[in-house]
């Protein structure tokens, strides 16, 4: 199998590496990169757990070839994304945490949208991410505070 030199920016340091044209970009991040707060659930892009932000959008990383996104800017939980992480524990909006990762990385990519901030709105954005535990009701509480905050701070720069 033939090897391509991958360059990647995640969370702001410069990665390159030699993969196989068939490598996933969730695999690249958990066992290349050592990232393995991007989880792995489905394996089918249907419950948003390996949710990552490329380039300012959320993308479901396990049906992704990493030389799709090659040159681009990637961010994932570990770039500490801690306003929402906050608000997530504040309003109880996890349980086992699984899904915790890719709801929040959803969140970041909704700084940038032009998602409004209520309930249904919010609730429609996240339809992508799967909870099983918890329920949706403090998840999207958590999100539109988080945002709120986040966007806050963005025109303050």
């Amino acid at each position: 199998m033939s090897h391509y030199l991958l360059s990647l920016q995640i969370n702001g340091r410069d990665h390159q590496m030699m993969i196989e044209s068939t490598e996933l970009l969730v695999d690249v991040l958990r066992e290349r990169c050592g990232l393995t707060g991007t989880h792995v659930g489905c394996d089918t892009a249907q419950c948003g757990a390996c949710t990552v932000v490329v380039e300012g959008v959320a993308i479901k990383s396990c049906n992704v070839l990493a030389l799709q996104v090659n040159g681009t800017l990637v961010q994932t939980i570990e770039s500490d994304p801690i306003v929402l992480q906050r608000c997530f524990s504040e309003h109880h909006a996890l349980q086992c945490g699984f899904c915790t990762p890719g709801m929040i990385m959803r969140c970041v990519a909704m700084v940038n949208e032009t998602v409004a901030l209520n309930s249904v709105e919010v609730a429609d954005a996240l339809e992508g991410n799967l909870c099983r535990c918890t329920g949706y009701l403090p998840i999207v509480s958590a999100a539109i505070e988080g945002i709120e905050q986040l966007r806050k701070m963005q025109a303050s720069l």
